[in-house]
């Protein structure tokens, strides 16, 4: 299993359910989900499928209006 987390700026239970279910459209292998209680606002995302490639996921939450980044492991 792969995992990447990204520091967010998702600061909304509703906001966050937006982006999990574009993610989910978008990335089929990708399961997705927030941790808004964490200061970093964190995005988690696991693939057992294939590699995450957080460059195209970092573009695609720009293009939602997200920042994002990833955090250090």
């Amino acid at each position: 299993m792969n995992v990447e987390v990204f520091k967010t700026n998702v600061n909304t239970r509703r906001y966050a359910n937006k982006l999990v279910n574009q993610i989910h459209k978008t990335f089929k292998q990708y399961s997705a989900n927030f941790d808004l209680d964490d200061c970093d606002k964190i995005l988690r995302i696991q693939c057992n499928e294939d590699i995450i490639k957080p460059g195209t996921l970092i573009s695609f939450l720009q293009a939602n209006g997200c920042f994002a980044e990833v955090l250090p492991g």
